[in-house]
């Protein structure tokens, strides 16, 4: 089995992300999967500036969300983000959202990113030097 890296974060449910029966809006799963995304790229130096340092951007190319249950406005969600390695030059990364001391699943999803040159939006063939690097030091 190929190991993988998992983080997990808190988020608060804010108003303006309920309809007005108080039910958080579909789209914004995949919002709470980028929150996910975000605080493991920082957890593990791997974020999107440390991507444009190296003049590279990683833009999502595929999002899925399977909806289990509904959050709604003061919830509080747990957002597990795990990446997944691959020889590919692609970064997959699949989430789990739980409302905060409940074990039910409230959804779960997937995203795969590519690699950019920054400059000319070229799409590259193979991984960064430096991601390669970076998987290498995590044992991946």
């Amino acid at each position: 089995m190929t190991k993988t890296l998992s983080h997990t974060i808190e988020v608060l449910i804010r108003f303006n992300e309920a309809d007005p029966l108080g039910i958080v809006w579909h789209g914004h799963y995949i919002r709470y999967f980028e929150d996910g995304r975000e605080a493991f790229g920082k957890q593990y130096g791997i974020g999107y500036m440390d991507f444009f340092k190296e003049n590279v951007v990683v833009p999502i190319v595929h999002a899925e969300c399977k909806y289990k249950k509904s959050l709604k406005f003061g919830d509080k969600v747990i957002v597990e983000a795990t990446y997944h390695p691959c020889e590919a030059a692609k970064i997959i990364f699949t989430y789990k959202l739980y409302k905060k001391g409940a074990p039910a699943v409230i959804a779960t999803g997937t995203t795969t990113q590519v690699f950019l040159e920054k400059d000319t939006q070229t799409l590259l063939l193979n991984n960064p030097a430096f991601f390669e690097a970076w998987k290498k030091q995590q044992g991946l």
